[in-house]
């Protein structure tokens, strides 16, 4: 049997998570609408998400043509209201872009209850995109050969979800020691949560804030790390399904590179080796109730935040930014987040592979709704429907 027909939740139920109500209540909180009448925060909202799913690669035009369809001011409640592409060039510089972050984090919330992951684990990495120099004014150069600035996006991960996300444009973001952290620190964690982040952010004194704000955390640090052993703890068991050996678990003081002091913070650091490569690997972290083997297994999570850039890239088309301004960058990251998790939601709760067919499945779905609405609008007679699509 075809996926086509294995669908159990539809997208109808999926986006009434976010019914009419509430958006409304999130367009007055945010004054989203202050002096705009025709392309207000939920009908571009609406547009974007009609857009990611339905092309691969949006662009203003695209949301024009998609605007001024009958199908989209079917699903958007528009009437006749037409526009063209630089009206939606303009609103998306000056939209507030709170109105996105918002939705983002309520459909996060929603989406992890009914998916039922609410894990003790975040991941959190960041992605980088090219524009051309050209197009803007601001953004990261990285070397001389190159006519592309680049912006930096650090997302947090939670289960298959993405739960935060920063954005960073200037060059001192090239040092993974000033996004990371960052972003760590904007997250709201919680007591018991871990966050887990890659051997990118090196700075002594990140560990030791961490630490000293009751913030879990675990890491990869390099092996020509300066330590000094305090305790000795003894390891459990190796599991069977463990693709590391871990050799030493120490509690150690480390060198602050600035002072060549020892900081007066303790860690936790895992020496071990890579069994396919017996190459060594060295673990940090400030967590003491779990064994050695439970540490390398959080952090072998933390690969999966890897396939979720993929996704957003190739199926989001995250490369591609419809917008120059920094606003309405702001607004495309949170649309593709929000697109991202409806999709990531569809995915699992239909138990369906991969992310093309996905994708494709939902916009279908999404049409066939919209299509039963337009029906029903013209209350199934034939010939109001050939009138609507000759005025159309």
């Amino acid at each position: 049997m075809s996926e086509f027909c294995r669908v159990k939740v539809k997208v109808s139920a999926l986006l009434k998570h976010l019914p009419d109500d509430e958006l409304e209540n999130i367009s007055k909180e945010t004054k989203v609408d202050f002096q705009v009448k025709k392309l207000t925060g939920i009908s571009m909202f609406r547009l974007m998400l009609y857009s990611m799913v339905n092309y691969q690669r949006s662009s203003l035009r695209v949301m024009e043509h998609f605007y001024n369809s009958l199908t989209f001011k079917t699903f958007a409640d528009l009437g006749n209201v037409t526009t063209k592409f630089n009206s939606i060039q303009t609103r998306m510089t000056r939209i507030n872009y709170l109105f996105f972050e918002k939705i983002f984090y309520i459909l996060f919330d929603k989406f992890s209850d009914l998916l039922g992951e609410k894990s003790a684990i975040t991941r959190f990495d960041s992605t980088m995109v090219a524009i051309s120099s050209g197009l803007v004014s601001w953004g990261m150069k990285v070397g001389n050969k190159t006519n592309k600035k680049q912006i930096k996006f650090t997302i947090g991960m939670k289960g298959s979800l993405p739960c935060h996300v920063e954005i960073f444009k200037t060059r001192e973001a090239l040092n993974e020691n000033k996004t990371i952290p960052v972003a760590i620190f904007n997250y709201k964690q919680g007591t018991e949560e871990i966050v887990v982040f890659d051997r990118g952010p090196q700075d002594r004194k990140n560990y030791k804030k961490l630490s000293d704000n009751d913030r879990l955390f675990v890491t990869r640090i390099k092996t020509d790390v300066k330590y000094k052993k305090t305790i000795e703890n003894k390891i459990a068991e190796k599991p069977k399904d463990a693709t590391v050996t871990v050799i030493n678990d120490y509690i150690v003081l480390l060198m602050d590179w600035d002072t060549n002091q020892w900081i007066e913070t303790s860690f936790r650091l895992l020496i071990a080796t890579m069994d396919k490569t017996d190459e060594p690997i060295y673990f940090l972290t400030n967590v003491e109730h779990l064994t050695a083997y439970e540490i390398t297994f959080i952090y072998k999570q933390r690969w999966d935040i890897e396939v979720f850039f993929k996704f957003l890239k190739q199926e989001l088309n995250l490369n591609h930014l419809v917008s120059r301004n920094e606003n309405g960058i702001k607004v495309m990251i949170y649309m593709t987040l929000i697109v991202a998790i409806l999709l990531l939601a569809y995915k699992k709760l239909n138990k369906l592979k991969g992310y093309k067919l996905v994708k494709l499945q939902f916009a279908n779905e999404l049409e066939q709704e919209i299509f039963k609405e337009m029906v029903t609008i013209c209350n199934e007679n034939p010939m109001i429907m050939k009138q609507l699509f000759n005025d159309s």
